[in-house]
């Protein structure tokens, strides 16, 4: 039984052909991956299925009946729901109030709402609290609310967008499982997402699209992930290892008993200690919410610590604006692109400025330079393969993936002394991520430190010199990247673990990975956290 089909799918946008004549069939019961590179027009397509776009050409149907969507009202109304990568939910409310929200007529919104969120909840296995605040929930815990949300509207299709860009591997495993519970009950999900090892686990079926348009369909189990990104890019699968190291001796930022509180005393940041050197990248793993933000923000100036010292290359620049540091040499690639990292409504050309306003090519003494902006953007969007028709449409136009490319093009434009790289790779595929690979090993060769956090455990082992592991605030656990595996470091994680990480049966040994001695851990382990009770309620 077919619980989906889009035939013959166009949708134009001016200068660009989004998707041209797609063709997708999704059966009931199943997991179906939808995946391709940047801007090969997935997230147009999902978005012509839930009804925010409507398309040009082609047809819809749902449970065998041709239908139109004007609205993502029509598409829920059909048993459409979504997922957005970016989550939809309101912190200050709880998750019943988030569940309900605009669903009111339902179920209400008190004893018939609850039984139902605690119906749904136990049948798909998602472990959904609805009392609890969304603001003290895990990112995972967040996405099972929204998992939820739609099901609670009757949703018997759910399109998840990159479900597991912000999730360590238990919490993948996790979700998987809820996924299969889903499909047991003769739910159907589509699958959105550039990690292709976890399509090849998950999916029942793969849709590849590239250029706009369906090149091919792939059985997992008679699929290797080399073929896949050969069908997807053109191009084998990349990784993100790297063989020689290039680190000194000669120290770019230090840090120095670090210590940031919330209002109302909370420590966010507990007496942070660690030194980078040049050409040395320092992975920060974490489950989100445990400290990166507040230290990200902490060293680009976004916020001033309540103590301790952040020196770069030897000045004290911990009262520094943000501005200042910049102009010092520190890049800053955000976690969140869309609130830190650019002006979606802006042209390509005045995002390029943005956070460089008075360095070259940008200004000329105290001028904007708007011409010498514009040819450099240009050169930017050739050498990072944005993919865009031109450097005067808004930022808001380009896929996830290339408004990335932009942001990472920018800030490694200005040859950094000191990168701040939060989520280099997240929502990018498997070309655009060598290539930003590619580029930080490269300025790393020529001296750049790196400090790198991701929750991509395999990206962090593979481009790391030094690993270090973030716990409510506190670093507790250091890693030898080139013993540590993914299991262990997710592991230690949510607070499994603390001092120095490492395989039992092949214990690191005290030389760097390419056996040059001389590569210094950033600092000492630091101890171990009280054991939380949910490593998922106590990751904030």
């Amino acid at each position: 039984m077919t619980a989906v089909e889009l035939a013959g799918i166009t949708k134009r946008f001016p200068g660009v052909v989004a998707n041209h004549d797609i063709h997708l069939t999704v059966r009931k019961g199943t997991v179906h991956a939808l995946v391709g590179e940047n801007g090969a027009g997935k997230s147009t397509l999902m978005k012509i299925l839930y009804g925010m776009q409507k398309p040009d050409e082609g047809t819809i149907a749902v449970d065998g009946e041709q239908v139109s969507f004007s609205s993502p009202a029509d598409a829920i109304a059909r048993g459409i729901g979504m997922v957005h990568q970016h989550f939809m939910l309101a912190d200050n409310l709880t998750v019943l109030e988030n569940v309900v929200l605009g669903s009111e007529k339902l179920y209400g919104i008190g004893a018939r709402a609850r039984r139902k969120i605690k119906e749904l909840s136990d049948r798909y296995g998602l472990g959904v609290r609805p009392d609890l605040l969304v603001e003290d929930l895990g990112v995972a815990a967040r996405q099972r609310v929204e998992i939820l949300k739609v099901l609670y509207r009757g949703a018997r299709t759910l399109i998840l967008d990159e479900p597991t860009a912000v999730l360590v591997p238990q919490e993948v495993d996790a979700l998987f499982d809820n996924l299969r519970e889903l499909k047991a009950e003769g739910l159907s999900v589509i699958f959105i997402s550039h990690k292709l090892g976890e399509v090849l686990s998950v999916a029942d079926e793969i849709t590849v699209i590239r250029r706009g348009t369906t090149v091919g369909t792939a059985v997992p189990a008679a699929t290797t992930p080399r073929q896949l990104a050969e069908l997807m890019v053109g191009s084998e699968l990349p990784t993100p290892e790297t063989a020689e190291s290039t680190v000194t001796d000669r120290p770019v930022l230090t840090v120095d008993t670090l210590r940031l509180a919330a209002p109302s005393g909370k420590a966010l940041l507990d007496d942070i200690s660690f030194t980078i050197h040049a050409g040395e990248v320092l992975g920060i793993a974490g489950v989100e919410g445990n400290g990166q933000t507040e230290l990200v923000d902490a060293l680009i100036g976004l916020r001033h610590a309540d103590s301790g010292t952040i020196r770069f290359l030897d000045q004290d620049i911990t009262a520094l604006p943000t501005r200042k540091r910049r102009e010092q040499g520190v890049g800053y690639i955000p976690e969140d692109r869309h609130r830190h990292g650019l002006l979606l409504e802006a042209p390509l050309w005045e995002n390029r400025i943005l956070g460089h306003v008075t360095e070259k090519p940008n200004s000329k003494g105290v001028w904007l330079d708007l011409k010498s902006a514009q040819q450099d953007t240009r050169r930017i969007v050739e050498t990072y393969d944005v993919r865009t028709p031109g450097i005067d449409v808004t930022a808001a136009s380009l896929s996830g993936g290339n408004q990335q490319k932009l942001i990472v093009g920018r800030e490694m434009s200005h040859n950094p002394r000191f990168l701040i790289a939060a989520h280099p790779t997240r929502g990018v595929d498997v070309g655009a991520q060598s290539a930003i690979w590619d580029h930080i090993r490269e300025a790393r060769r020529e001296g750049l430190a790196v400090l790198l956090i991701s929750a991509d455990l395999d990206e962090l082992i593979g481009l790391s010199d030094t690993l270090r592991v973030i716990y409510d605030g506190k670093l507790v656990a250091d890693a030898d990247p080139a013993t540590i595996t993914p299991e262990a470091l997710g592991s230690a994680m949510t607070g499994a673990a603390s001092g120095h990480l490492e395989d039992d049966e092949n214990p690191a040994p005290p030389e760097n990975r390419d056996g040059a001695t001389g590569s210094p851990k950033s600092a000492a382990p630091l101890a171990s956290p009280a054991s939380p009770e949910s490593p998922e309620d106590e990751a904030r």
